[in-house]
């Protein structure tokens, strides 16, 4: 795939321009992707121009619309890396963590970081369950039981933080309905979709997660 071609996507999704390294990136990780997709299968799409539209273009959309001030972001169930490899590359004061349970999938991920140079991602290879750290942002996207993973991914947000997702208008109703947590705002279209949305929302003050209390000095 061409820059040229890459440049023409984000511009018909109403995008800023990458810049001539972001796209190069991008350019070398579907490589990447197409090279390890045959053992893997990191995504049931196969087409180089339908990965830059279903992959590339809605998590670039979504790099673009995260807000200020996010300096950590965990990326739940990453799986090809979609959509927190996009994120690390078009916003590189965000640190992202990959977080994927699956090992070959982890390990697609340590060496997509370490090809596209990317100093602001670490992949986590385990449940995110036992990740003992919260984000300022979190994403979820084509993963497996939806709401039971957003029952998990929303404890490791901290006050404030920005729960992101990538839903359909069938999905999104129960989840805002099921979160009352979350300060949710209106869903976003993503580019090129009739039925694909980006939802995001805000963890409030009145979101409680149940701790050991510490014991007392002796």
């Amino acid at each position: 795939m061409t820059a040229a071609e890459i440049e023409s996507a984000v511009a018909r999704a109403d995008l800023r321009p990458l810049g001539s390294e972001v796209i190069r990136r991008f350019q070398i990780y579907l490589e990447l992707l197409e090279k390890w997709n045959s053992r893997l299968n990191l995504t049931a799409i196969r087409e180089p121009d339908e990965i830059l539209q279903r992959h590339f273009i809605e998590c670039i959309f979504a790099a673009r619309h995260l807000p200020t001030g996010i300096k950590t972001l965990l990326d739940f169930g990453s799986g090809g890396g979609f959509p927190g490899l996009p994120i690390a590359l078009c916003r590189p004061e965000v640190h992202v963590t990959l977080g994927e349970s699956q090992s070959k999938k982890a390990a697609f991920l340590r060496e997509a970081s370490r090809t596209l140079e990317l100093p602001n991602a670490e992949v986590y290879n385990g449940r995110v369950e036992s990740l003992d750290r919260s984000f300022d942002a979190v994403t979820l996207r084509a993963v497996d039981k939806m709401q039971e993973a957003c029952r998990v991914a929303v404890e490791k947000l901290q006050l404030g933080g920005h729960f992101i997702l990538f839903l359909t208008e069938e999905t999104s109703s129960p989840l805002i309905s099921q979160f009352q947590q979350i300060d949710w705002s209106a869903p976003i279209r993503l580019p090129g979709s009739s039925q694909r949305q980006l939802l995001m929302g805000q963890r409030s003050g009145t979101f409680h997660v149940e701790h050991s209390s510490p014991k007392p000095n002796s």
